[in-house]
Parts: C-alpha cells; structure tokens; sequence
C-alpha cells in the first residue's frame, strides 16, 4: 500500500472518510517527508505543524460524530508566500515582509479550508514573483527535483517542486506570466490557470492596487499531481468573495462541443524554435488525443507574436513605471538584474503606446475566439526548451531574450486571459516533458478532460526523491 504522503488528494480524502485513515495521520506522513527532503530541495520555508495537527484532530472528530464533510476533508495544501494565511506573513520572499500578518485567509484558502483541506506549510517564490528562478532573498533559491542545475521554473517553483517530491498532494499558486505552468513542466506536476474571474483572489496588506494589466492577468489556482485533484480543487476555490470585484458566477461544466473535438496542435508557435525534447512531448500528446477520439489538427494560433510582445511591452511599461522604485528598496541585486536586462530589448511604451496596446488587445482576443470556435482546444508546448540552467537569466541579455522567447505561448495566454491545464507526458533526457491545453473562456472543463486523456494514456511521473 502507497504511504500517505505518495496519494493524491481525492485517493487521501477518500481514505479518510472511509475511516482507512486520519487526517492527522496524513498531516503527520506530509511533515515527515518535508523533514525528510525539503533540505534537498528548498521548497518549503515554513511548516504550519501545530497549527496543522490541531486542524486535523478537529476534522477527525468532526468525521467521528457524523458531521457532514467537504470533498478535501483533512487533505494537507501548501500555500505560496504571496498567498494570504491568516496568522502566517505574506513575505513576497523579501526580509522588508517577513513580518507582513495579515488579518484573514486569502479568499482560495478560505474556500479550501471550507472544503475540509488543511494547510501545512508556505512555499518559496522568487521576490515579488517577479523571475522565472525560484530565488527568494529571504529563504534562498528552490532546487529542481529532477536536476538541481536546472531551475525548478517560477515563481511558483516552491509549490511545483514540493508536490514533485511528495511534500504535498495540493497547491496554491497564481500567474500573470506563466507562474503555475512554467514551474508544473519543470517539476513534472499537473496545473490550472484559470480564466480571468473564476477565482476569487485578494491580498490584505497590498499598499496600492495592482497596475492594470495585472488586474486583467494575475490569476490563482491550484497544482497537483493529479488531474483528478485539479478537478476538486478548482471547484472548491471557484465561490464568490466580495472583495473581488472581478468573480464572476460561471457554470464549471458548460455545453458539450461538437464531436470529435477539434484540437490545435503547435509544436513550434510561431516558428521561433523548439528543443527536440518538448517537440517530442508535444507529438506524444498530440497522438494520445487523437487515440482518445480527438480530431488533432497541425495548424498555428493567431498572433502569438504580438501577443507575446504586446504582453512584455504593457506588463514591463506598468512594472517600471509603478513598482521599481519600491522593488529597488526591498529586492536583492539579481532580482533587479533580471528585470533590468529585459530593458534592452522591451521597449517601455509612452502613454499612447500603452493606451494602443490595452486597446488592441481586444482584436487579438476577438481572432482568438473565432479561432477557437473551430478549435475549442489549442495543444502546445509550455516552454519551447527545458528548464534553463541555474543563473542564465541574469547571465546576459541575450540570454534573457532566448528564456523569455521560449516562454511566448505562455505569455501570449496570459494577455488572452483563456484558461490552461498543464499535464506531464513523460520524461526525456532526465527532465520532464509536458504541454498546454488551452480553452476558451471559462472551459476550463474542456482543458481538464482532455488533461485527463492524456493522463490516462501517459501515466504519472511523480512523486519522486530529489535527485
């Protein structure tokens, strides 16, 4: 029988309802294997472990005296540093925050404890998750599992690597440049990028509102190693919160499409370049699909590119014009290294370049859609290449450019607002292979069956032990 700590959520809420388990016996196993290889992989900053146990033994005697239960009663979550925990700082992964308490749960934390879950520790970002090396200044940088000279992706790199080792069956994270999918093909973990409005996010102790463009892309959302657990855990965090004025009441499940479903597969998104190992990945899910009834067609997206650099030009304008000066207080050097080497080739937009940019990004959303209503699925690689090498994004310029190039369909989804799921599809040369399933607005549940597809015709690759 799998130790606790191997399980994924739905399998670990089963047990413990059927009475085979505990929750404080699956909030024991969970600390157990963060004391037994967080060391080798820093994912983990801070254990919540008496909160965590006292949590459980109330779950355990509500099952006891008949209460009704929620669908993740007594599963253990981590949550990212950026994420609000109630009695817990909100560091952002900088000293300036260590202290940061905020007064009540993020709204995705209430909604998992509503349906029985129970948080068991933080995970490292990098500062202000703003880097896609999970290298914070106050806790250090996270370790890829599978090959500790690659990065473990970011900034939910804490979270991705943690669930790749066992250290928890279920994570939250958030995205407004690839956060909870470039750290999920890193660490061979399953993720949710949800549309814009499905969940309820906010941030108690922020000292201003975020710049625009992070109010239409920021999202948050879970990451797991199971398709399955996604499916719960979105559901779970999907409810109203009135202190996000962005939630909107939509349906999980909406109208069947047409069958088969038509998929659009890229390999290569805009001709830039692919590494043969996500090239192969993106084949071995294209002919899975196709296998489960899905009628897979090579045919490219519209406008990646200008997607992808209407993204750079809006999100860098509104971070140098409204963040760096705070971030140059608070951040370490590389961090703002990282930032600064992306000014020689993103140029920072004047007032009517960014008013043009937020404009046309309607037209580049409206061809998106008439495209989808041919393909209500785009399959694609998330990064073209593999994790990159520990320190390349503040090696050079140039380099720079190749890592933020590689990310283009990730980015370009971002300034869409559509939803993704990522699913591993194998391992190649030592580092996990795994791809984007992109739908249309509020379809997530389209992205997550055919996840499933992929899932049941490729099996899992975590967890594993750090190597």
């Amino acid at each position: 029988m799998s130790e606790l700590w191997e399980l994924g959520a739905v399998a670990l809420a089963r047990r413990i309802k059927d009475g085979e388990s505990s929750a404080r016996a699956a909030v024991d196993s969970i600390i157990a294997r963060i004391e037994a290889v967080n060391d080798s992989v820093r994912a983990i900053p801070c254990i919540f472990a008496d909160q965590a146990r006292t949590e459980a033994d109330a779950a355990d005697a509500a099952l006891a005296r008949g209460a009704a239960v929620g669908p993740l009663h007594g599963v253990p979550f981590t949550v990212k540093e950026n994420i609000d925990i109630a009695g817990w700082p909100t560091t952002q992964g900088v000293p300036a925050l260590a202290r940061n308490l905020p007064p009540a749960d993020a709204p995705v934390v209430a909604q998992l404890r509503a349906a029985g879950a129970i948080p068991v520790a933080s995970t490292n970002l990098p500062d202000f998750a703003l880097r896609w090396h999970s290298e914070s200044t106050l806790h250090g940088a996270t370790r890829n599992p599978w090959d500790a000279s690659r990065v473990a992706g970011g900034s939910s790199g804490g979270a991705a690597a943690a669930l790749a080792t066992g250290m928890a069956p279920l994570a939250l994270g958030n995205d407004v440049g690839g956060s909870l999918r470039y750290p999920a093909q890193a660490c061979g973990v399953c993720s949710v990028k949800p549309s814009l409005g499905r969940i309820a996010r906010a941030n108690a102790n922020m000292p201003a509102e975020l710049p625009l463009s992070f109010q239409l892309m920021y999202v948050e959302g879970p990451m797991a190693r199971e398709i399955a657990d996604l499916r719960v855990a979105l559901a779970a965090m999907s409810g109203p919160d009135p202190r996000d004025p962005w939630w909107v009441a939509a349906p999980l499940r909406g109208s069947a499409p047409a069958a088969p479903i038509r998929v659009a597969m890229t390999i290569d998104p805009a001709g830039m370049g692919v590494d043969p190992q996500v090239a192969a990945g993106v084949r071995v899910a294209a002919d899975a699909l196709a296998n489960a009834g899905y009628a897979v067609e090579e045919i490219e997206p519209p406008h990646i590119v200008e997607a992808m650099e209407s993204w750079r030009r809006v999100l860098f304008t509104e971070v140098h014009a409204q963040l760096m000066p705070m971030l140059r207080q608070v951040v370490s050097a590389d961090a703002i290294r990282s930032l600064e080497l992306c000014n020689e080739f993103i140029p920072t937009l004047d007032r009517d370049g960014y008013l043009h940019a937020m404009a046309d990004r309607t037209r580049l959303l409206r061809d998106w859609r008439l495209f989808q209503e041919r393909y209500p699925i785009v399959l694609g690689p998330v990064s073209t290449a593999p994790p990159f090498a520990v320190g390349a994004d503040i090696e050079s310029s140039a380099r720079a450019r190749e890592i933020m190039d590689s990310q283009r369909l990730i980015v370009a989804v971002n300034l869409l607002c559509l939803p993704v799921v990522i699913v591993p599809v194998g391992v190649a040369e030592g580092l996990p292979q795994a791809v984007q399933i992109i739908g249309m607005p509020m379809r997530e549940d389209l992205c997550l069956d055919a996840a499933e597809a992929l899932e049941r015709a490729c099996g899992r690759i975590t967890p594993i032990d750090p190597r």
